[in-house]
C-alpha cells in the first residue's frame, strides 16, 4: 500500500493506492455523512457499504447534467446534510465528477473524498482536484477544482470492470506513460497478458506511477494556468470523438493522441522511432481506433473546447517520451492538419 500527498495552496490531500476500500469507514466522519453511487457500483458493492444514506445516478455520462446536481441537492437537503456535511463518491469518473462537484458548490462548499473504482478514475479522474458537469453535449463546460481530502484506490475493484471500462482506462494510463513516466510504458510493452488479466500487484504499481505523476503537475498548476495543459495531450481530437462518436472517453483519447502523435511526427518533433512505438502500444490494448469524422463537424466542435483562446488552441505536441510542449496552434492549422489526415496525405 503506497499513500500519495498533493499539497496545493489551500488544501492537501491523500489518496491511497493498494489498500482495501472498505477501509473508507475509518476515514469519514461520525455523522452527517452521504455515499453518492451509480446503481452498478451500489449492485456489486453495495453489501459493503458504510451504514450511512446512499444516494444513487444512472450510471454514464448522461448523469453529469445540472438538473441531477440539482437532484441531488434536494436529497441533502431532506437528509439533514448541513455545513459540516462530507459526501463521499464510490464509483468511476462520472461519479466522482459529480460527488466532487456537488461538494463544492452545496453550502458553498463541503467535504469529500472518493473510493475510486474503474482504471480510468484512478489513473487520472479523481486525482486533481478537477470536477464538472456537461452543457448539453459539450463535456465539463461547468465546474470547479477542488481537492477531495482522500481517495481510495483499490486495484481489486478492477477486476470487476467490463473489458471495455478497463481499455478505457488503459487509454489515459497510456497517456501518462507517454508525457511524463517511460516506465509505464515499458511495463505495458513487457507485460501484456499479465497486465490483461488484472494481476493486482502490477496494476498497482502502474496506478502508483500514474498518480505521482499527475501529483506533481497538479502540485505545481493546480488550476491548469500552464504546466497542467500537458495531461490534455490527445483530447483535443479525442473529446470530439467521443462527442461525435458516443465512445468511452479512454478509447477516443487513444485515437486522439494518435492523431497528435502523427502532428508532432508531421512538425519533426519526433523520431519515426517513437511515433512507431505508440501506435504500437495502442494497437497492443486494443485501442487504435482512427478518426473520419466531417471536416465541418470536427471545426465545429473544436471551437467549443475548452482549450480555445479566439483563434486558437492550446495543443499538446510531444518531442519525445516524457517531453511534451504545449502550444497555441490556430484553429484553421489545426484543421488543414486534419484535413491532410483525411486524405491519407499523413502517414506513417
Amino acid at each position: 500500500m503506497e499513500k500519495i500527498i498533493i499539497t496545493t495552496s489551500d488544501s492537501v490531500s491523500g489518496i491511497v493506492v493498494g489498500g482495501r476500500w472498505q477501509a473508507v469507514v475509518k476515514l469519514l466522519p461520525e455523522k452527517n455523512a452521504v455515499i453518492i453511487t451509480d446503481s452498478n457500483i451500489a449492485d456489486i458493492y453495495g453489501s459493503d457499504f458504510p451504514d450511512i444514506p446512499v444516494l444513487k445516478i444512472e450510471p454514464g455520462e448522461k448523469s453529469k447534467q445540472l438538473k441531477i446536481i440539482d437532484s441531488l441537492a434536494k436529497k441533502l437537503l431532506k437528509a439533514g446534510i448541513d455545513r459540516s456535511g462530507f459526501i463521499l463518491g464510490i464509483g468511476g469518473g462520472v461519479v466522482c465528477d459529480i460527488a466532487g462537484f456537488l461538494a463544492s458548490v452545496y453550502m458553498r462548499g463541503i467535504r469529500a473524498g472518493y473510493v475510486s473504482t474503474s482504471l480510468l478514475s484512478q489513473v487520472d479522474a479523481s486525482t486533481g482536484g478537477k470536477t464538472g458537469v456537461n452543457v448539453g453535449s459539450v463535456k465539463n463546460v461547468l465546474g470547479t477544482f477542488r481537492q477531495p481530502e482522500f481517495v481510495i484506490c483499490d486495484t481489486t475493484m478492477l477486476r470487476t470492470l467490463p473489458e471495455d471500462e478497463y481499455l478505457s482506462g488503459m487509454g489515459e494510463l497510456i497517456k501518462t506513460g507517454i508525457i511524463g513516466d517511460r516506465s509505464i510504458i515499458d511495463i505495458l510493452e513487457n507485460n501484456t497478458e499479465s497486465i490483461m488479466r488484472r494481476e493486482r500487484e502490477l496494476l498497482t504499481s502502474l496506478v502508483s506511477k500514474a498518480i505521482r505523476y499527475k501529483a506533481s503537475v497538479v502540485a505545481e498548476d493546480e488550476k491548469e494556468a500552464g504546466l497542467r495543459r500537458v495531461l490534455n495531450f490527445g483530447h483535443t481530437f479525442g473529446h470530439a470523438v467521443e462527442l461525435f462518436s458516443g465512445v468511452k472517453h479512454g478509447y477516443a483519447v487513444a485515437a486522439g493522441m494518435k492523431m497528435a502523435t502523427l502532428y508532432s511526427y508531421r512538425k519533426d518533433y519526433i523520431s519515426r522511432q517513437d511515433c512507431e512505438r505508440i501506435k504500437d502500444l495502442l494497437k497492443r490494448y486494443n485501442l487504435s481506433g482512427d478518426i473520419n469524422i466531417p471536416p465541418e463537424k470536427m471545426e465545429k466542435m473544436i471551437v467549443h473546447d475548452k482549450k480555445r483562446t479566439g483563434t486558437e488552441m492550446n495543443f499538446v505536441f510531444i518531442k519525445g517520451i516524457e517531453k511534451p510542449v504545449v502550444e497555441k496552434i490556430p484553429v484553421r492549422e489545426l484543421m488543414g492538419f486534419y484535413k491532410e489526415y483525411l486524405k491519407g496525405i499523413v502517414v506513417i
